[in-house]
């Protein structure tokens, strides 16, 4: 039986993507298959794909045309087999015994998702941006969204999700979007009915400034909008509680000789500003 379905969409990924690939295959939970969807990659991320999968038959490659991660991600659920689905991105990894930990947990437990923390990697260190001291099994939504960190911490990687419950719901990635994953979050949460935090496992996220989430593009920024957008009125319309004053809406870098002056955050209702882009100095509210 395979126990967890880990869904890798893939694109341009090559000088991360084999310490990627070691982590999923080298997994304490042996039960897993690893769906791994090349979007149109123009690089050698295809080859490491096919040289990987040729070694451990528990991987799949699916190989198309470039259409974005949303429809790579749904194209992997499609195919997969699992009791439960996990995301992992190309450019980050996990711990070794990050699948086990969380499977055992939701199974334990009797819980549709189970979350983990995680730390961000850059420059070549590791720093916990989230983590849990303990296994807590919530219910409501509320609770859930605040154990989950939504919508500061607002991500698809850092958990499992009982994969049967997720078809029944009928959840899809939105196609044609950055952010798909920001804006569908809030809904999966909402639609699974326990979940469980594990402690002491973490997911690895790396800080990539060629990754989506980096870019500053007119679309990507249009896009965040969207999504924050569309977080927000579902958690209105089903009365969910969101700290929305904590959530970055757009971050100005004014900047000499590649020298960061000034940095503004713009949060739901305030403007902090901070000198060489770590040092506050100010702040303003907006409402």
């Amino acid at each position: 039986m395979v126990k967890v379905s880990i869904v890798v969409p893939v694109y341009n990924c090559e000088p991360f993507l084999a310490k990627c690939l070691d982590s999923i295959l080298g997994q304490t939970l042996k039960e897993i298959e690893v769906i791994c969807v090349n979007d149109g990659s123009t690089d050698s991320s295809l080859e490491i794909l096919q040289e990987y999968a040729s070694k451990d038959s528990r991987m799949m490659v699916i190989d198309k045309t470039n259409e974005g991660q949303a429809v790579a991600r749904n194209i992997a659920i499609e195919h997969a087999r699992g009791e439960f689905l996990g995301f992992v991105d190309a450019d980050d990894w996990v711990d070794l015994d990050y699948f086990e930990k969380l499977y055992q947990a939701a199974k334990k437990n009797n819980c549709d998702v189970a979350c983990a923390g995680f730390k961000r990697f850059k420059k070549n260190k590791e720093r916990i941006a989230d983590f849990y001291e303990a296994e807590l099994v919530c219910t409501t939504t509320n609770d859930k969204v605040r154990l989950a960190n939504i919508p500061a911490h607002n991500y698809i990687w850092n958990k499992i999700y009982n994969r049967e419950a997720w078809v029944e719901a009928g959840i899809k990635f939105q196609s044609g979007r950055y952010y798909e994953d920001m804006a569908l979050l809030i809904k999966i949460i909402h639609k699974m009915k326990k979940m469980v935090t594990v402690p002491d496992v973490y997911y690895i996220y790396r800080l990539n400034p060629t990754s989506t989430c980096a870019q500053k593009t007119n679309r990507y920024s249009a896009d965040y909008r969207w999504a924050l957008g569309e977080m927000f009125r579902y958690a209105d319309e089903n009365d969910i509680i969101l700290q929305r004053d904590n959530i970055i809406h757009k971050k100005i870098y004014y900047k000499i000789f590649n020298f960061t002056l000034l940095k503004i955050y713009y949060y739901e209702s305030l403007k902090i500003y901070k000198l060489f882009g770590f040092i506050p100095f100010g702040r303003q509210i907006t409402v």
